[in-house]
C-alpha cells in the first residue's frame, strides 16, 4: 500500500512539474521573435531543474497559431506549448508486467501537458 503511495505521489510530482515547465515555454513563446528551439530549450531545462529523468524522451510541440479569448467576443493571437512526457512508476510498472504478460500493461505511459498564452506583440 504504501509504495503506491509513494508512486503516484511521484507520478504526481512528475506532473507539476510538467505543467510549470509548459507554463515557462509558453512565456518564452509568447516574447516578440521567439521560435520553437528557445521553447524547447527553455522547457528541457526547466524538467532538468526539476529532476525528471527521462527529459530525452519528452517532445516539446510548439503552436503559435492559437488564439485566446480577451472578453466581449474579442480574440488575440496566442501560442500553445504542449509538452509530452513518457513516466514510467518504478516499482508498478515491474509488477504489472509479472501479473499480465504480453500485454502493454506496465509500460511507460504519456503524460500530456499544455499551455497557451497571448503573444505579447498583439
Amino acid at each position: 500500500m504504501s509504495v503506491s503511495i509513494f508512486e503516484f505521489g511521484r507520478a504526481y510530482q512528475t506532473w507539476q512539474v510538467l505543467t510549470n515547465a509548459a507554463r515557462e515555454g509558453a512565456r518564452v513563446a509568447v516574447l516578440p521573435g521567439a521560435d520553437a528551439a528557445a521553447v524547447t530549450a527553455r522547457v528541457n531545462q526547466y524538467m532538468t531543474d526539476g529532476a525528471l529523468t527521462n527529459v530525452a524522451a519528452a517532445t516539446v510541440a510548439l503552436d503559435a497559431k492559437q488564439t485566446v479569448d480577451i472578453g466581449g467576443g474579442a480574440t488575440a493571437a496566442a501560442s500553445k506549448v504542449t509538452i509530452t512526457y513518457p513516466f514510467d512508476f518504478i516499482v508498478l510498472n515491474p509488477v504489472a508486467q509479472l501479473v499480465v504478460k504480453g500485454s502493454t500493461a506496465g509500460s511507460s505511459f504519456p503524460m500530456v501537458v499544455t499551455a497557451k498564452m497571448r503573444n505579447e506583440d498583439q
